[in-house]
């Protein structure tokens, strides 16, 4: 029977833990997630920005799936160009199937040795699945295709987990998940056969919370990407911590939101304390010190 979620993980105050040295004695990591995702015309769109005429859903969903297009289309060579012209490399959270669907962008990703993390293989709940662990396998066998290289983290569609997902992953070869947004530092989470790490993940710095459900103005990011950060950095003068800042192309790619994203990195860069690393990178610095339980 699969361990309840509530009981894979033992309290533990940031306080009491012993110290986690990090390079160039940095006061924050940074991590920056790019979500790309394939979105199934034929189904319900997993977000809407256009609520149904007359409140009569109807499929397809033509201006939803649209303005998730344009992201793939425009949005993500935004980001990307603002991720490439300052050195920075991300860590991409994608379905498997778009390196079917979407071959350009996983080609380009990968020429700039982006990391690959597992996203799900479409777009959707894992809790909905009839078979995660089929889905999982999937998705990793497609990604290692593509990469060359199996996926070693994981970010559920929608942060969804249930009893048996992280059984399912640990089964897989993950060794990170980004669902856990519980954190400042990573923790180590019981699975079967191996225990799983989490590293921290942001629902607060991240576009879809801050944009879509909140409705706030494009600033936003900039405003409070500083806040959470130089908080972070005040802090990590006596324990390190980690940022997330996590991204959609449909959101953050758009003409009038994509200036304040940049500002919010070069904000970062030019703080001394502050390096931006992978998740992979930020699980493998902490595992070095914590190995798994």
């Amino acid at each position: 029977m699969a361990a309840l979620l509530s009981d894979r993980l033992p309290y533990s105050a940031i306080v009491d833990r012993p110290a986690w040295k990090v390079p160039d004695n940095a006061r924050v990591l940074v991590w920056v997630i790019v979500n790309v995702e394939h979105w199934s015309i034929e189904r319900a769109m997993p977000r809407t920005v256009l609520s149904p005429p007359m409140g009569q859903p109807l499929l397809p969903d033509l201006p939803n799936w649209a303005w998730h297009e344009y992201g793939m289309r425009v949005g993500f060579w935004r980001i990307f160009d603002a991720l490439k012209q300052r050195g920075l490399v991300p860590t991409m959270a994608t379905n498997g199937i778009v390196c079917e669907s979407y071959p350009r962008v996983v080609e380009a990703a990968l020429s700039q040795n982006w990391e690959m993390m597992g996203h799900g293989y479409v777009q959707g709940p894992m809790h909905k699945l009839e078979n995660q662990q089929e889905a999982i396998d999937k998705t990793v066998e497609t990604l290692k295709r593509f990469s060359g290289k199996a996926p070693v983290g994981w970010e559920s569609p929608g942060l969804t987990e249930n009893d048996q997902t992280l059984d399912c992953l640990s089964k897989a070869g993950i060794e990170y998940v980004a669902d856990w947004v519980m954190d400042d530092q990573p923790a180590w989470i019981k699975a079967q056969p191996k225990p799983m790490l989490s590293v921290p993940y942001s629902v607060e710095i991240n576009d879809i919370p801050m944009m879509l459900l909140q409705q706030n103005r494009s600033e936003e990011m900039l405003l409070r990407g500083v806040d959470h950060f130089e908080r972070l950095w005040q802090d990590g003068a006596t324990i390190p911590r980690v940022m997330a800042i996590s991204v959609h192309p449909y959101i953050t790619g758009v003409p009038h939101r994509i200036g304040y994203f940049e500002k919010l990195l070069d904000h970062i860069l030019a703080k001394p304390g502050a390096i931006v690393r992978t998740g992979e990178q930020i699980a493998d610095l902490y595992k070095q010190q914590f190995p798994a339980p």
